[in-house]
């Protein structure tokens, strides 16, 4: 018995085509992916306020190509991002933007994400975009990160949904 006998899905080594969901899928993160980068941008654009941040794009990532990863999960993206950030601008008012501080501040985000099940790997970077920027006010929590979280979830809820994937698999 082959492999394509034991698993119907399968494609035969050597085939050029990728199954139906595989395509479906992957179109779903293109449409996904595209969606929310393009949305946050043009907010912004519409507040004039910054709404896309760099982690956002890998967030996506996990959101759209890994909908199933527990990093992945809302509670992960939406706390994981909050709680980073605001890490981020603790560290930028009492200790500053020096590259130790840097180091321990996303030193300090793993940990914490780590204890409130909440790890969301894009939001490791957001104390360094916080501590380059070297200049965010207590607002940032709300714009970008929160705003953008709750474009992202909405999106992500509806793109997956839609496409086929189960999405979120916890909301706890």
């Amino acid at each position: 018995m082959t492999e394509i006998d034991k698993n119907p899905g399968a494609i035969a080594p050597g085939a050029a085509s990728l199954p139906a969901h595989k395509f479906n899928f992957a179109i779903c993160g293109l449409i996904g992916g595209t969606a929310a980068i393009a949305l946050l941008g043009l907010a912004g654009q519409g507040l004039q306020e910054t709404v896309l941040i760099a982690p956002f794009g890998a967030s996506c990532v996990l959101l759209f190509a890994a909908p199933e990863s527990p990093f992945a999960q809302p509670r992960n993206l939406v706390l994981g991002h909050l709680l980073t950030a605001a890490v981020g601008l603790a560290m930028l008012w009492f200790v500053g933007n020096s590259i130790w501080s840097m180091g321990l501040a996303v030193g300090l985000v793993i940990a914490l994400m780590e204890l409130t099940r909440t790890v969301h790997p894009p939001a490791g970077a957001n104390p360094i975009v916080i501590m380059l920027g070297g200049k965010a006010s207590a607002l940032f929590l709300v714009t970008p990160v929160l705003c953008g979280v709750l474009v992202l979830l909405a999106l992500a809820l509806l793109v997956n949904n839609l496409g086929g994937k189960k999405w979120p698999l916890r909301w706890t």
